[in-house]
């Protein structure tokens, strides 16, 4: 490990531990994902004075984030990659690139970025897009060893056709290990990993990781039951939280941040992050 990729590693995680909060929903051309998203600017404000350890964003949004007069501010982690997995309607072709394929990670180094992400979609039927994702890791990986940028993987188990969504993400613990694994066989620094069905088998992703393993929030669902199943996700070895519209969309996304945050690095339960938030 270099010392620059110690360094960004140093400036993600606290102690270990990270909340990044992710806004880089624009980049999947769904207007769903856009509600609480439409005053960039604005949210970005908001979320640098609620402090979580890290804001993830793209290249176009970046600006907002580092050009922000504080000193002490989130991490940048930057997306790295876009595709089409998350439309409402199933697409005749599924596509997975990265922004710059010839300079992978140029934008992150010019923004200052701690971390890249890319994701690594399994969709059933769909071996293209999984074979994308691989070589755009690739290419992103020998990048990051050169410039030690560290390098968050996005193993997604997406469900089949005619199950929920167009394309939903799947808890499937059993499906989920081998996934994650190949990112960890890929190079991931950092493994970011939706919830598996049952809580009590989080343990398993993070055994596969052998890494920094974050936790994806998915889909909004009620406060409550967000922070309850955080803090026992946290307890199965998660390293952190990966939240996007369970914190955005919400009507207070700083005192989300306080709760989780207090999940994160306090070690707070569920129904004891529930008080901070409603004290906040």
């Amino acid at each position: 490990m270099s010392v620059n990729h110690k360094v960004r590693m140093n400036r993600l995680f606290r102690q270990g531990k990270c909340l990044d909060v992710a806004i880089d929903h624009g980049i999947a051309n769904e207007p769903d994902f856009l509600v609480g998203l439409e005053d960039m600017a604005s949210v970005m404000t908001a979320l640098i004075a609620a402090g979580p350890d890290a804001i993830q964003v793209n290249y176009g949004q970046a600006d907002l984030l580092q050009c922000a007069p504080q000193r002490d501010k989130p991490a940048l982690v930057m997306r790295a990659d876009v595709g089409n997995a998350y439309n409402s309607l199933r697409h005749r072709e599924m596509w997975a690139v990265l922004h710059n394929p010839e300079e992978p990670i140029l934008a992150a180094l010019q923004m200052d970025a701690a971390a890249v992400v890319a994701n690594l979609y399994m969709i059933p039927d769909e071996p293209g897009i999984f074979r994308q994702c691989v070589e755009n890791i690739g290419r992103l990986r020998h990048a990051c060893e050169r410039y030690g940028m560290p390098l968050m993987i996005e193993p997604l188990v997406m469900a089949p056709p005619g199950v929920g969504n167009a394309y939903i993400s799947l808890g499937d613990v059993e499906k989920m290990v081998p996934l994650v694994r190949l990112a960890r066989e890929l190079g991931a620094d950092i493994v970011k990993a939706d919830p598996t069905q049952r809580v009590e088998d989080f343990h398993r992703v993070v055994q596969a990781a052998r890494c920094p393993t974050l936790v994806r929030g998915g889909g909004k669902d009620a406060l409550d039951v967000v922070l309850a199943k955080s803090a026992a996700l946290m307890s199965q070895g998660a390293s952190g939280l990966v939240y996007g519209r369970n914190v955005y969309q919400h009507s207070h996304p700083s005192r989300v941040v306080n709760a989780l945050m207090a999940i994160v690095h306090q070690g707070v339960d569920g129904p004891g992050a529930m008080e901070i938030y409603r004290q906040a």
